[in-house]
């Protein structure tokens, strides 16, 4: 069932908080509130690469997401907050790893909340994952909504699992009265990636030669431009306590590669590997690859392999009919992706 778009009050305007500004949703989503006129402030880790919001014209607050009082400070005197921030992980986690992505993604998920619903903030927009939506078991071919229950009787990452929990952490803010609606990310594709972004490191490997094979399979992937447009649509018009997925539509693996081929002039092709042997394959060194170099990142582990073979496919229509969104366009992102990059200089000319 559909609520009119007119039927939920949009929150005052004022000042706006952004917290993981610097990352890949975080950065485009700035420039998106900036392109509108919108006072913008961003938390910002002292220690963190911020090459994402140097020079633009924010409020800069210094903190950490694991420290209730800088956080609280972010927020003092913030109408809405849009909390993007989170650790992104594909690794197979050793402990104290596994530990931090709980602190940051679920403990930091609950400070943000606590201290929007102390400064008295109108709206919170919480940035989550599609690996937090459920699918069917019997066909995870079949096209998710906001509805499916989360399955965890499978190989999923345990940043998926953290993701779970801070919407655990959101829906306890709206049981206390916050107001709290719930943005979820599929694949991120575009520009601003300045870290980068697991993604966008597999296509700097391939622009320089060094991604030789890929995984065959596919995923649901969003522009940069779709996901901030989408947060600001869940800011304006989203149902309190609701999930809206976004995303632009689905790719397969050979497509993007084909995309970013077309952008760097070259025939060139990985070749595919069987993802049954990938999966044993990566059940069998995973484990001990994080305990043997536990800071090197993973292209292959048992959740990355799953989650690009199920082929799982995006319905978005509860965002379409309640918030007015509208997909845009795939390549036209690939391309300012690559220009990105080349500018940055992570790709050559």
């Amino acid at each position: 069932m559909t609520t009119p778009q007119s039927s939920v009050p949009s929150p005052p305007n004022g000042k706006t908080l952004v917290t993981g500004a610097s990352g890949h949703v975080g950065a485009s989503l700035v420039r998106h509130l900036l392109a509108a006129g919108e006072d913008v402030r961003v938390l910002v880790h002292p220690r963190h690469n911020n090459r994402g919001v140097e020079g633009l014209p924010v409020e800069r607050v210094e903190g950490d997401l694991l420290d209730a009082d800088s956080v609280a400070r972010a927020a003092k005197g913030c109408v809405r907050v849009y909390h993007t921030a989170a650790k992104v992980s594909v690794l197979s986690p050793t402990e104290p790893q596994m530990r931090e992505l709980w602190q940051i993604n679920v403990l930091g998920t609950r400070n943000v909340l606590r201290a929007a619903q102390r400064a008295g903030v109108a709206r919170v927009v919480h940035t989550s994952s599609f690996s937090t939506i459920g699918f069917d078991p019997d066909d995870p071919r079949k096209a998710c909504h906001e509805d499916m229950p989360f399955y965890p009787f499978v190989e999923w990452m345990p940043y998926s699992r953290t993701k779970v929990l801070a919407e655990h952490e959101v829906l306890q803010a709206c049981a206390d009265g916050l107001d709290v609606v719930i943005a979820v990310s599929t694949g991120v594709v575009g520009p601003y990636d300045y870290l980068p972004s697991r993604t966008g490191k597999a296509m700097i490997d391939f622009s320089r030669g060094k991604l030789r094979a890929i995984i065959p399979g596919g995923y649901e992937a969003v522009t940069t431009e779709d996901l901030a447009r989408g947060h600001v649509l869940a800011m304006e018009r989203g149902r309190t306590g609701q999930r809206y997925i976004f995303s632009t539509r689905y790719v397969t693996m050979d497509e993007m590669v084909a995309l970013f081929a077309e952008q760097i002039g070259t025939d060139r092709r990985p070749i595919a590997l069987s993802p049954r042997l990938m999966s044993a394959v990566a059940r069998t060194i995973s484990k001990p690859m994080a305990r043997l170099f536990p800071n090197v990142p993973q292209h292959l582990t048992p959740g990355a392999v799953f989650v690009l073979t199920m082929q799982r496919r995006a319905d978005t229509t509860k965002a379409q009919q309640e918030l007015g969104f509208v997909p845009g366009d795939l390549p036209a992102a690939v391309r300012a992706w690559h220009r990105f990059f080349v500018d940055e200089g992570m790709i050559a000319r």
